[in-house]
């Protein structure tokens, strides 16, 4: 059902320093950067072949109320039956929806309150084509 870790949602409270962290120091490469109103406010850097850090700027630094890490992705295969699957399980599982970097996703909730994405890459998807995403 899950084919792996797709990417890990970070918060960052200086998104340039992250970025050179990321790319420079750690030399990972840069997937594709989030615009919103015109403005950059996050961006994907590539941890593997089809996994992800996804970093979006904070305004204040990380504490119980707004943790660095705002949830991780499930890369599955078929979206549809992963949902049926864990629907049957007693899992609420909202429905999907097309995002913003196209790609199908559906979300859930642990015990904890952490938020788990569930997603399945489609051939038009930012990761694949490095194209930024606009946020309305």
């Amino acid at each position: 059902m899950f084919t792996r870790l797709a990417h890990v949602c970070i918060g960052a409270t200086d998104l340039a320093a992250s970025e050179r962290f990321y790319v420079d120091q750690l030399g990972m490469e840069k997937a594709f950067d989030f615009i919103r109103a015109g403005q950059r406010i996050g961006f994907y850097v590539k941890a593997g072949e089809t996994t992800f850090i996804e970093v979006f700027a904070e305004s204040a630094a990380p504490n119980d109320e707004r943790p660095a890490i705002k949830h991780f992705c499930l890369e599955v295969a078929d979206i549809e039956q992963t949902i049926t699957a864990l629907t049957a399980r007693g899992i609420t599982v909202e429905p999907k929806k097309m995002g913003a970097d196209n790609n199908w996703q559906a979300w859930l909730t642990d015990p904890s309150g952490l938020r788990i994405e569930l997603m399945q890459y489609s051939e038009n998807s930012a990761q694949f084509t490095g194209k930024p995403v606009i946020l309305d």
